[in-house]
């Protein structure tokens, strides 16, 4: 069930981050410079000792230990903020080092995967997942940004074993508290069902239209404004999404077939010259993102 949630303030003493780029950094950056964070310990871990280097000289860390388990060891709320599959490494190899009270959460896309590897590895209690609806298709700690979460809506989803529902709070807490974000709980599931429709197909459709004009563009042409907003996200991470879209396919594949629907009523439009159905839906698009705001 989705519910949108109001707690009071809960900080932890030590936040532990593996992974420092443009989510993971921004998580650091807040922290350190906002109110919501005030007496809070970070300590960050990236597989780059540059990218750790420089986000401990941007005064997002307090401290950058070599290794991740030595960030698992001293925390008591560990964020992990690397792409999917390194999060569900992380998960296994973390697991046996973290302190016997402390939390867990990850901000990846697709839940259902980690929500259940956290629950195998019996930290069902301990563990809920995020994902904050604030990325963006730049990657990296450079990226990172000291508001990215300030506002944004960002979805919890509880594993299912008894006493899941400490941690949803401590979570949840986290998010609304320390950042000012607005968190929801949703179930992982409906997550996964409800981003493949609302996020995974629009990042196809990106890469699909820049990957049409990169082979098909006359030589020299000028891109307007309307192929280069539409293909912003073409833009982002391609590893990264080869990730989500593999973790995500049996809700991905049929949202596709769905959009398959939607390109083959505009080409019977077409074929048959019918302005009548071709205005229709062109009216359906244009109603909707209207609705959507600016």
């Amino acid at each position: 069930m989705r519910a949108t949630c109001t707690f009071q303030a809960v900080r932890p003493q030590t936040l532990g981050l593996i992974g420092l780029g443009a989510i993971g950094g921004s998580v650091a950056r807040q922290v350190k410079q906002s109110d919501g964070g005030q007496g809070v310990s970070v300590v960050g871990w990236s597989p780059e000792p540059a990218e750790r280097a420089m986000a401990a000289q941007h005064g997002a860390l307090d401290d950058a230990p070599p290794h991740a388990v030595d960030v698992a060891r001293v925390a008591d709320f560990l964020i992990l903020a690397a792409p999917p599959a390194a999060n569900l490494a992380q998960l296994d190899s973390l697991t046996p080092h973290l302190k016997p009270d402390a939390f867990v959460t990850d901000v990846g896309s697709v839940k259902r995967a980690i929500v259940a590897r956290a629950e195998r590895l019996g930290i069902g209690n301990r563990f809920a997942g995020s994902h904050p609806l604030a990325g963006t298709h730049e990657h990296g700690f450079e990226a990172a940004r000291a508001d990215l979460f300030r506002g944004a809506v960002v979805y919890v989803t509880p594993c299912e074993a008894q006493g899941s529902a400490a941690a949803t709070r401590e979570v949840a807490h986290f998010w609304e508290d320390v950042l000012g974000a607005e968190p929801v709980i949703l179930d992982a599931g409906r997550h996964d069902a409800q981003l493949a429709a609302t996020s995974h197909v629009p990042q196809i459709v990106a890469s699909l239209l820049a990957d049409f004009l990169a082979r098909h563009a006359p030589p020299g042409a000028t891109f307007g404004p309307g192929a280069v907003d539409t293909t912003r996200l073409a833009a982002s991470e391609p590893a990264l999404w080869t990730e989500i879209l593999l973790m995500n396919r049996d809700e991905v594949l049929p949202a596709l077939r769905l959009l398959e629907e939607s390109l083959g009523t505009v080409e019977r439009a077409l074929e048959a010259g019918d302005a009548k159905a071709l205005t229709a839906w062109l009216t359906r698009a244009a109603a909707w993102r209207r609705r959507i705001g600016p």
